[in-house]
């Protein structure tokens, strides 16, 4: 994933990636989800909201996640770091109460970013959290165990680029100052992936996939992930197992959910989300901060206002939001990042059924004043800017009731052929700064 660098590259890049022409990809052909796959993908959308971890040795350098390519690092140097790599205060109980505590229902993690180190004891390379580092712990597997514990779903990001094999080859877009001056068969390469990505989903329970790096190769037309192995092995080992992939183009046959990536499904304010909607369960990820990785000099958290109504926007456009922290290579989560989780949690206690646990987007599409969400007969309106003591809804379906869900006190309103109108005592802006919400009850 990407961080903010410079605005020159801000306009192609983020989270290490770039919308360009696309590439062959070779996906799953003739895929039909079974029950238990649509189950999973249920599930997936009741739990509605997600807390992205970014972590890996680029932790310690306090830089961001891209700071080997950024910095063109020789990677065998850059390797010897995984001898000091030892997070005394990692916590797997702390990580997982922290972000259930928020509302959350599910954690991504990195197994294994770009800088190809693995957080788990993979037997497929010794660059890995247990045999490399001092620390000796299998960090997935204890993040595995404390969700299945405390109630979570543990999903597992994985990258599809290694700025340190000689056989990733070719060589793609980026990691190209770091010393790779020979190149292996990429045949290797597919097959190293394919057996991490069995133990993942075989011996690390993975509930879902999340890839990351096909944009790497969008200057070699015609190049050919296997994704129709990749995702066929996959769902063998697990029918259940989401598959998703953050290449920002059309959704590939054989994936199960679709990504959009600093932006809510329709907007492209960041340039990575032109692409269509489609009828998959959707998420949409975000930084609490500007990285992805944790940065030191980054402290431009967003506010908790910022970020409840960047969840409550996406719910309104029927989507999960993955939001980020980057933990510090002590292995503890960054204080601010802590106290957004809190806030959000707080709200969640209260308003979190307006957005998650069977809740979809609202009859009403987005409005200038906010979104919609829906649980059967029951509407929220969720009114994120609005400074006046009227709002008109276009809203004909008959109404039963009409209350404000928080203090359950009736809202007068007049419904004719023509929508639906509600007067309140003060303006919804004035009445709750983050989100002022109107319960409907439909007949």
């Amino acid at each position: 994933m990407k961080s903010l660098l410079t605005t020159t590259r801000v306009a192609t890049l983020a989270l290490g990636l770039a919308i360009s022409t696309p590439i062959l990809s070779h996906a799953q052909k003739g895929y039909k989800p079974t029950k238990e796959n649509l189950a999973a993908r249920e599930q997936f959308r009741n739990r509605g909201f997600g807390i992205f971890l970014h972590w890996g040795l680029y932790s310690m350098f306090a830089q961001g996640e891209w700071y080997m390519t950024n910095a063109n690092l020789n990677h065998a140097e850059y390797a010897k770091s995984a001898a000091a790599f030892y997070p005394a205060q990692f916590d797997a109980a702390k990580w997982v109460a922290a972000i259930k505590a928020s509302g959350a229902g599910y954690l991504t993690i990195t197994s294994r970013h770009h800088e190809g180190f693995s957080l788990w004891n993979t037997k497929y390379s010794d660059y890995n959290i247990v045999k490399a580092t001092p620390f000796k712990r299998d960090i997935l597997a204890e993040l595995r165990d404390e969700c299945r514990k405390q109630g979570l779903g543990f999903h597992i990001y994985y990258s599809l680029l290694d700025w340190t094999r000689d056989d990733y080859y070719p060589i793609g877009r980026t990691g190209r100052g770091t010393g790779r001056t020979t190149h292996g068969d990429w045949k290797t390469y597919d097959a190293f992936m394919n057996d991490q990505l069995k133990e993942l989903v075989q011996d690390y329970g993975a509930e879902a996939i999340w890839f990351d790096g096909e944009w790497d190769q969008d200057e070699n037309p015609g190049f050919d992930w296997h994704y129709d192995k990749m995702y066929a092995g996959i769902h063998a080992l697990n029918p259940a197992c989401l598959i998703g992939n953050n290449h920002h183009g059309e959704v590939h046959e054989g994936e199960d959910f679709q990504m959009f990536e600093r932006d809510v499904p329709g907007a492209n304010t960041a340039g990575l989300s032109g692409q269509s909607i489609s009828k998959l369960p959707i998420e949409t990820c975000q930084t609490m901060n500007g990285m992805w990785g944790y940065k030191i000099v980054d402290q431009n958290y967003k506010s908790d206002t910022t970020l409840i109504r960047l969840l409550v926007e996406t719910a309104g456009r029927n989507a999960n939001l993955l939001l980020n922290v980057g933990p510090e290579a002590s292995g503890v989560l960054p204080a601010t990042a802590i106290d957004r989780l809190e806030k959000i949690g707080r709200w969640m206690k209260t308003n979190g059924v307006t957005v998650k646990d069977g809740v979809r987007e609202g009859i009403i599409p987005p409005q200038e004043w906010g979104v919609t969400t829906q649980k059967g007969k029951t509407l929220y309106l969720h009114i994120l800017s609005w400074k006046s003591r009227m709002l008109s809804l276009p809203l004909t379906q008959k109404v039963k009731r009409v209350v404000a869900f928080e203090s359950r006190k009736p809202i007068p309103y007049q419904q004719t052929k023509a929508g639906l109108t509600l007067t309140f005592d003060k303006a919804p802006s004035e009445a709750n700064a983050i989100d002022y919400i109107v319960e409907v009850t439909l007949q």
